[in-house]
């Protein structure tokens, strides 16, 4: 009778134990630290804006720091649509981030729409695809120093084309690097492509000397060795391309970084941003994010809150600068 006791007391420990072990292994997964995030993208599927809002809300997702995430595709009005919305039914949009970069200063400025990134609450600035000066591998131009004596020389020997039309960020790019040279931006002579594929093949053919991209655009095919990047415009060297000299490095001071970020609806409350801001800065931290990011060849520029709009001012005076100079705005 004891032998049975033991046996049956045993078997009842063996059965806690089993409980117990069955329910940590049901113990529901740590919670999220946002509910819900939907992304408003103000282009089409497949382009800068979708790629950015799509690679951050499933890093986010995967890497459980958010519980929901979805996403709106909202084009028109070079991306006025979408501001113009997000602005209208700011009441119902606490849950929601508009993805943008910097064409929204520039079309400010040109007044493409009539708001700009004031009307906005914005919350953080998330990646950088810093401009470079390509050309083609077998190019005689192997510095930026090279082309710009060839410039000085005679304007019309060098033509610099571009996935953007004139007065955008490949425009405005090597307009800048010429004045910081010495040279004058008017006698630019840009080649506005409408797509930075056929920019790229315009270079390839030989129909420009200098192609004006994303360095995320030429990355691949300098790694294939059919072009090579003269510069790029950050402010140190990208870890990603520790032989490429930055301009300013070349004695060029310019610094251009074609961000990234996101933006809330009007009096977004504090709470709200401070949310948002935290959560977005975890990711980066994520080994989903850290996937997502090489492989699409973004650098990380995580710039909050107040910090993100210094960088927006500072961002929109060199634009206007330039742009001024160039008799696109008055």
């Amino acid at each position: 009778m004891k032998s049975l006791g033991k046996t049956i007391k045993l078997g009842f420990f063996a059965i806690l134990a089993g409980v117990a072990f069955i329910a940590a292994s049901f113990q529901p997964a740590q919670a999220a630290d946002v509910d819900e995030i939907h992304f408003l993208i103000p282009g089409g599927a497949g382009g800068g804006w979708d790629g950015t809002a799509r690679g951050v809300g499933k890093a986010l997702l995967d890497s459980g720091l958010v519980k929901k995430v979805s996403f709106e595709n909202m084009s028109g009005g070079g991306g006025g649509k979408a501001i113009n919305h997000i602005i209208s039914t700011a009441h119902r949009q606490k849950n929601t981030v508009m993805v943008n970069s910097t064409p929204i200063v520039i079309r400010s400025l040109t007044k493409v729409f009539p708001q700009s990134f004031r009307d906005l609450t914005p919350v953080a600035a998330v990646i950088a695809d810093y401009a470079a000066f390509v050309v083609p591998d077998d190019s005689k131009y192997t510095s930026w120093d090279q082309v710009m004596a060839d410039f000085k020389k005679d304007p019309n020997s060098v033509k610099i084309g571009g996935g953007s039309v004139r007065g955008g960020m490949d425009h405005l790019v090597p307009a800048m690097a010429i004045k910081a040279g010495g040279g004058d931006p008017l006698d630019l002579r840009y080649i506005a492509y409408d797509a930075g594929g056929k920019a790229m093949a315009g270079l390839l053919s030989g129909d420009t000397q200098v192609l004006a991209t994303g360095y995320g655009e030429a990355i691949g095919l300098a790694k294939q060795g059919e072009v090579r990047i003269l510069a790029v415009t950050s402010e140190d060297r990208l870890a990603s391309a520790p032989k490429t000299q930055t301009l300013k490095e070349q004695g060029f001071d310019v610094v251009f970084a074609n961000w990234r970020g996101f933006f809330g609806p009007p009096k977004l409350s504090e709470a709200r941003q401070a949310e948002l801001q935290s959560v977005l800065e975890k990711m980066y931290k994520t080994s989903e994010w850290e996937d997502i990011r090489t492989k699409r060849g973004w650098q990380n520029l995580y710039k909050p809150g107040k910090e993100f709009v210094s960088f927006l001012e500072d961002q929109e005076l060199k634009i206007g600068g330039i742009m001024r100079e160039l008799g696109f705005i008055k």
